[in-house]
């Protein structure tokens, strides 16, 4: 691994980040496990950073893929392509977007441009709405509607964005409030930015911040904020990289936890649904989609091989109700990580949805976040033979949990096993 190690800083950039001390290279996988260079054998329980949402090597994926891939691997958007149409159809009519159109794109960064592209010429204005601690790409347009400073790369921008309160519950100056109230105060913050300005295109927002650490407000704050912006024309994007396809157990989608609002104007996705492949994506209304008065392609995104990758994974998603899975025994391995976090007084907080839980770390009797405590349980739980994530607001003190949707009853108590024990060594 040195040497692979050294040829790499040799020639990636000194910001491209590695994990682990003695990095690691994964060589296969298979179900909810990954295995390294070196024969060592992990559970996975961050697939990808959320992207192998199914499992390694499912077969019905790879064999889709092989297929399309011995017939036509590339063809562009310039001409008809089955497989994206398909898969547009199917994507259409889950996402409850009324006379819905789907653009497929290669990744989360590029649908969320894609959608900043389409708010800012719909409304005329380059005035965007963000959450505070929220990430949404590593384009020049994403990093400046991202509100978390750990990946605000630049403070120029070609994009005026304000931040508002809310999606983080537990922090910050309403923390204390009843969720009711906590959404009052959110919503009246908003009225009062909005008195300062004028024009504003859209909001952004994740309904459970990712790389903020796997953060949410109360569920209903979006559908309140949504009362707010339609009374001023503003479109809601929301950002479904990380939540979509069934990911928080309850809800196909992340929006859907405030659906009395309705969809949202525009919806964007990428990650889990290829289950590996590069695929993204935007959702949204005819008018706002077919808004664009000049000519646009792509010529990566929507290609066969990726749309056939995309439509295997989407099926047995599906067919396996991956969505109740993750709700089952997500809401188990919840269970047995706040048992676990009980017994550590580094542990701030347990929190999550589904299969997409963070546990927040702390220095001992404080509240002020622990980076240090989050790199060693990483360390820890690798020796162990598990693979996590981190993130987070606060210099990335949060342990991001994402295994497969296809994770079993014994995965999971095995992963929270060898949590509890890396807590324990860390400490």
């Amino acid at each position: 691994m040195t040497g692979l190690y050294e040829r790499h800083l040799a020639v990636s950039p000194e910001w491209l980040a590695l994990y682990y001390r003695d990095p690691l290279e994964l060589t296969h996988g298979e179900g909810r496990h990954v295995w390294d260079a070196d024969g060592n054998r992990y559970l996975d329980f961050f697939g990808g950073i959320l992207t192998t949402m199914t499992a390694h090597a499912l077969p019905e994926v790879t064999k889709a893929v092989s297929e399309q891939a011995g017939r036509l691997i590339h063809a562009s958007t310039l001409y008809l392509n089955r497989p994206m149409v398909e898969l547009a159809e199917r994507i259409a009519a889950l996402s409850g977007i009324p006379d819905a159109r789907v653009f497929f794109t290669t990744s989360g960064t590029e649908a969320n441009d894609a959608a900043l592209l389409l708010a800012t010429a719909h409304r005329a204005s380059n005035q965007i709405l963000a959450m505070r601690n929220s990430y949404h790409g590593r384009s020049f347009s994403t990093v400046s509607v991202t509100g978390n400073r750990s990946w605000s790369t630049t403070s120029l921008s070609p994009l005026q964005t304000l931040y508002v309160h809310g999606g983080v519950r537990t922090r910050g100056p309403y923390a204390e409030l009843s969720d009711e109230r906590f959404i009052r105060a959110c919503v009246a913050d908003l009225e009062d930015l909005l008195g300062h300005t004028r024009g504003v295109a859209a909001l952004i927002a994740e309904p459970v911040q990712g790389v903020g650490g796997f953060t949410a407000p109360p569920d209903g704050l979006y559908a309140a904020f949504r009362e707010v912006l339609d009374r001023h024309g503003i479109l809601w994007i929301s950002d479904e990289v990380q939540t979509g396809w069934g990911r928080t157990g309850d809800h196909f989608w992340g929006w859907q936890a405030h659906a009395a609002s309705g969809p949202p104007d525009i919806l964007t996705f990428a990650k889990g649904i290829g289950n590996g492949m590069s695929i993204g994506g935007v959702v949204a209304r005819a008018d706002v989609m077919n808004c664009l008065d000049a000519n646009s392609i792509s010529t990566f995104g929507g290609s066969p091989v990726t749309m056939a990758a995309g439509l295997a994974n989407l099926s047995y998603l599906l067919e396996h109700d991956l969505q109740g899975n993750a709700r089952r025994v997500g809401g188990l391995l919840i269970e047995r990580l706040r048992a676990v976090g009980a017994g550590s007084p580094a542990v701030r907080e347990v929190r999550g949805r589904g299969l997409m839980i963070g546990i927040e770390l702390v220095k001992p009797g404080s509240d002020e976040a622990d980076p240090e405590a989050a790199a060693a349980v990483l360390e820890a739980a690798r020796a162990g033979g598990l693979l996590i994530g981190k993130g987070g607001g606060h210099n990335t003190s949060v342990l991001r949990i994402a295994p497969p949707l296809s994770l079993t009853v014994a995965e999971a108590e095995k992963g929270a096993e060898i949590l509890g024990e890396a807590l324990h060594a860390a400490a």
